[in-house]
């Protein structure tokens, strides 16, 4: 689903309160590849059922690559690895609880660090490539961005040794720059990425060897999936690590694809400011939502649980001033045992990141979202996932959780923080390792199915 948004998005109110922009409410139709897109890419002179589901998929079946590479026969032997990795316990820096399966991800973590190498395509001009944006419900791909382009560990010069092939546009960007306030189209945008895969692919043998399995771009946009809807082997054959990971609008592939968890970001210098809230037995509010009115879940949100005098419900569309006067919209997340998650137009939503900074059980509601790295995390030890049609009974189901289990789920928030945040020099198993580690695992998964 498409939403245009406003001229000027808002993304911090008065109560510090974390928004997503406004957007009136448009169905984009899909896009004609009639006339050609004029600006074309520059290029350098370098060369179920609807709930979220926990259901394991295998990838989808790849393209065979048209000739081997030694890059190829490293995937072959890491995913023997994989499949034969010793057992871990009581490891120091992993918990394993947190994780579907702690031996697994150990051993790939290990031989992605061990292998693992990129080669990111210097063609594309500024601002809509290399041009990170860290601040602000889009960030994850800006911040993505900024850290693989300027790694010395995974990057290499050569493109003959890579394993992956990064295009580094911003979804940001295309939506800043290329879209035509009230012409409720994406088409611009669409053709522009279609025109740079298609130069990439004419300039270069890499996409043409595997129709792109071992390329991947990085999208936090709402926008994200939808602008690939030109190129057929980008939108079925690319991995897509998409904050907008729907799988009911038939982009998001699981198996393949990667859900990007949304951070919101409020100060580049500081991205780490103010996370941390209270211990677990003296958070006083037993659920807490403030936020803007769209989407198909919230209003039904507020019907249920507005406006009510709770002290155990605090659902709000904005924070009241007599209210915040007394307690912000922080302090609120980090005084609050279930942070509730809504969907807003899409799928997702910075909240789930948000509440997990401020150490409160994510409560997220967005049937048919695949949960951000759900290869690896185990997501039901430290959140709770409601069916969209089960927010009438949102009290219930929230006082039926034993407080034994509450207090576990909160000190596993606490646990699982640390793969969520972001650094400016990036550490391991931080939110940047962790998002390079899905896509490392994807293709590993992708390139042996057809061995």
């Amino acid at each position: 689903m498409f939403f245009e948004p406003a001229s000027s998005p808002v993304e911090n109110f008065d109560d510090r309160s974390m928004e997503e922009p406004e957007h009136p409410d448009i169905k984009e139709n899909s896009p004609k590849e009639s006339a050609p897109f004029l600006q074309e890419p520059m290029s350098s002179d370098s060369t179920s059922s609807s709930d979220v589901s926990s259901d394991r998929v295998l990838p989808p079946d790849p393209e065979i690559p048209l000739w081997s590479t030694a890059a190829d026969e490293d995937l072959i032997y890491a995913k023997k690895e994989i499949a034969s990795a010793p057992l871990v316990s009581g490891h120091p820096d992993l918990y394993a609880p947190l994780f579907r399966n702690v031996s697994i991800f150990k051993r790939s973590y290990e031989l992605m660090e061990g292998l693992l190498k990129v080669y990111i395509y210097h063609d594309g001009a500024k601002p809509i490539f290399h041009s990170p944006y860290l601040k602000g419900i889009y960030a994850s791909e800006g911040w993505f961005m900024k850290l693989i382009e300027g790694d010395q560990s995974f990057v290499v010069r050569d493109p003959n040794r890579a394993h992956l092939f990064y295009l580094p546009y911003s979804s940001r960007q295309l939506e800043h720059n290329l879209y035509v306030p009230g012409s409720n189209t994406l088409e611009p945008l669409s053709i522009f990425v279609k025109n740079y895969v298609d130069m990439i692919s004419a300039k270069f043998p890499y996409w043409n060897r595997t129709k792109g399995t071992d390329h991947f771009f990085v999208a936090c946009h709402d926008w994200g999936p939808y602008t690939t809807k030109l190129h057929d082997e980008l939108r079925k054959n690319a991995i897509k690590a998409l904050c907008n990971a729907d799988l009911s609008e038939g982009v998001f592939i699981r198996g393949r694809d990667v859900s990007l968890p949304e951070t919101f970001v409020r100060s580049p210098r500081k991205p780490l400011g103010g996370i941390g809230g209270k211990p677990a037995l003296q958070r006083s509010i037993l659920a807490f939502f403030a936020g803007q009115m769209h989407g198909r879940v919230r209003p039904i949100l507020l019907r249920h649980w507005g406006g009510k005098d709770d002290a155990y419900m605090r659902i709000y569309s904005r924070l009241p001033r007599r209210i915040t006067r007394r307690m912000n919209y922080v302090q609120h997340m980090k005084s609050t045992k279930y942070c509730i998650c809504p969907m807003g137009y899409e799928v997702n939503s910075p909240r789930i990141v948000e509440a997990i900074y401020y150490e409160c059980v994510p409560v997220i509601i967005a049937d048919n979202f695949v949960l951000p790295f759900d290869d690896v995390l185990d997501w039901s030890t430290f959140s709770l996932v409601v069916p969209e049609r089960d927010v009438p009974r949102l009290k219930e189901i929230l006082l039926e959780i034993p407080e034994s289990r509450y207090v576990a789920m909160q000190s596993n928030v606490r646990k699982v923080q640390r793969h969520f945040l972001w650094h400016p020099k990036p550490v391991k198993y931080d939110i940047f390792h962790m998002i390079l580690h899905s896509v490392w695992f994807s293709r590993v998964n992708q390139v042996l199915q057809v061995q």
